[in-house]
C-alpha cells in the first residue's frame, strides 16, 4: 500500500488534474516577474498589471483549457479568469498559494505565502487542488526542520479544509558550492526531498527531473507510491519531452509545464500572442500529453 493515501475526495481532485490515461497534465501558469521577462516586446518591469492579466487569460483561453488542468495564481490571474468565464469548465483548477521570490536564513531559502491565502482561500477562488513551492536542502534539512514542519502544517490544514495539496520542491545551489558540485548533488537532493515530503505526508509532489532515469527510479522509491511529477524548470521543450518520457518509464505519474510550452509564445499584443499560443503552444501540449501517456 502507497504511503500517504488518498482519500475519497482527493481522488476526484487527483482525476480532475490527469489525462483520460490517468496521468497528471497541468499547464503552469502561476509565475509573475518570470511571465514578464518572456513577454518579449518589452523587459521584465516594462510590463504593466493589466498586461500581464490579460496574457494569463490569454493563456489560459487558448493553451490552458486544452490541458487536464491549469495552475493559477491568486496575485494576478485570480479570481478574474474564471469569474469572466475564460476558464473552461472541463479544466481543473489549481492554485498556487506560494509568492514569488524566497527569503534566505542562515544560507537556505525559505518561500513564503501569497499573503492571506488559505486552504479556504483557494476553496473561494474555484479551486480544485492547491499547490505549495518549498525550496529544499534534503542534505541539510529533515522532516524536523522548519520546511518539513511548514509541510506538516499545510498538508493538515489542506486535509481539514478537504482540498488535495500538490507539494513542490525546489534543490538550489548553495552559496560557494560549484554547478559541477551542485549538479553531481542533484538526484540524490531530489530524492532526499522526496523522502522528506513523503514522511511530512505529502500526497501529491511535484518535482525536478533527477538527471537521468536511474535517478527517477529512485525517486520512485523513495516515493513509496506517491504520486510524483516532473516540473520543466525553463527548459526547452524538446530537452523536457524527452524528460518526461524517461521519468514516466520509471515512475513518474506526469508533467507540470509552464515556460517549456509558452515561454517564446507570449507576446504584448494580444492577435500575436494568440497565434503563438494556438500555432506553437498547443501542439507542445499535445506532444507533451503523448509523452505523458507514454503514446510511441
Amino acid at each position: 500500500m502507497a504511503r500517504n493515501e488518498l482519500n475519497t475526495r482527493e481522488k476526484r481532485a487527483m482525476a480532475a488534474i490527469s489525462t483520460d490515461a490517468g496521468n497528471m497534465l497541468i499547464v503552469a501558469a502561476d509565475q509573475r516577474n518570470g511571465m514578464k521577462a518572456v513577454m518579449t516586446d518589452g523587459p521584465d518591469g516594462a510590463v504593466t498589471f493589466e498586461e500581464l492579466a490579460a496574457a494569463k487569460a490569454d493563456l489560459v483561453r487558448y493553451l490552458g483549457n486544452e490541458a487536464s488542468a491549469i495552475l493559477l495564481d491568486p496575485e494576478v490571474a485570480l479570481p478574474a479568469i474564471p469569474d469572466n468565464g475564460v476558464l473552461s469548465r472541463d479544466t481543473a483548477l489549481v492554485v498556487g498559494m506560494d509568492a514569488s521570490g524566497f527569503e534566505e536564513v542562515d544560507g537556505l531559502r525559505f518561500t513564503r505565502f501569497v499573503p492571506g491565502v488559505t486552504p479556504q482561500t483557494v476553496l473561494d477562488l474555484g479551486g480544485d487542488v492547491a499547490k505549495m513551492l518549498w525550496y529544499m536542502r534534503s542534505d541539510r534539512q529533515d522532516a524536523a526542520s522548519r520546511v518539513g514542519q511548514e509541510i506538516k502544517e499545510l498538508v493538515s490544514a489542506c486535509e481539514a479544509a478537504g482540498l488535495l495539496l500538490i507539494v513542490e520542491i525546489l534543490a538550489y545551489r548553495l552559496d560557494g558550492e560549484s554547478e559541477e558540485e551542485y549538479a553531481a548533488k542533484l538526484p540524490e537532493l531530489v530524492a532526499g526531498a522526496t523522502r522528506v515530503s513523503v514522511e511530512c505526508g505529502a500526497k501529491v509532489l511535484k518535482l525536478q527531473y533527477p538527471g537521468s532515469a536511474e535517478a527517477c527510479a529512485a525517486v520512485t522509491t523513495a516515493a513509496e507510491g506517491v504520486p510524483w511529477a516532473v516540473l520543466s524548470a525553463g527548459v526547452d521543450h524538446t530537452t523536457f519531452i524527452g524528460q518526461v518520457r524517461t521519468a514516466v518509464a520509471n515512475g513518474a505519474s506526469g508533467a507540470m509545464a509552464g515556460r517549456s510550452l509558452w515561454k517564446d509564445s507570449l507576446s504584448v499584443n494580444h492577435d500575436v500572442r494568440a497565434d503563438l499560443l494556438t500555432n506553437r503552444a498547443v501542439p507542445r501540449l499535445r506532444e507533451l500529453q503523448d509523452a505523458v501517456d507514454r503514446v510511441k
